[in-house]
């Protein structure tokens, strides 16, 4: 779906996106893709010796599919700052819904400076991660596309 430029005014939202469920074997892979090997985001035996339920999702796997709704929404092209925050552990089953917002719009020399503000929540409706991400959209560009 793409949406037109102008119309990202302030509060604008993209489209909610859900990720999920989310499944060990997603963490395997994101393990061996990262490097981050630490067991307890694959090994259950090692994961509830330490004390947790179960294995449990890399922080940065979260950021990942954050990172990946946000430039979906607007363009990895465009793409000039993400950071998260972490709120909540994420295990296997979870359900993620990424949702955004248009928070500030500045004029720039070809373009605008566009600030979002995203959100993560799990299927509990507890929020799992929470950021933002500043995207330079050109004045040549005519639309931003979406997914659904």
């Amino acid at each position: 779906m793409t949406t037109p430029a102008a119309a990202l005014d302030l509060g604008a939202t993209a489209p909610p996106r859900t990720f999920g469920p989310l499944t060990r074997q997603m963490f395997v892979r994101y393990s061996g893709a990262s490097g981050d090997l630490n067991p307890m985001h694959y090994d259950d035996t090692m994961a509830t010796a330490a004390g947790y339920p179960s294995v449990f999702s890399q922080g940065m796997h979260q950021a990942a599919l954050l990172a990946t709704f946000a430039t979906d929404w607007l363009g990895a092209h465009n793409l000039r700052r993400f950071g998260v925050r972490f709120r909540e552990q994420v295990w296997p089953g979870d359900v993620f819904t990424c949702t955004g917002t248009v928070t500030a719009i500045e004029p720039t020399d070809g373009g605008r400076r566009v600030t979002v503000e995203l959100v993560c929540h799990r299927q509990t409706g507890r929020t799992a991660l929470a950021g933002s991400a500043e995207f330079l959209l050109p004045d040549s560009d005519d639309t931003v596309v979406t997914s659904t």
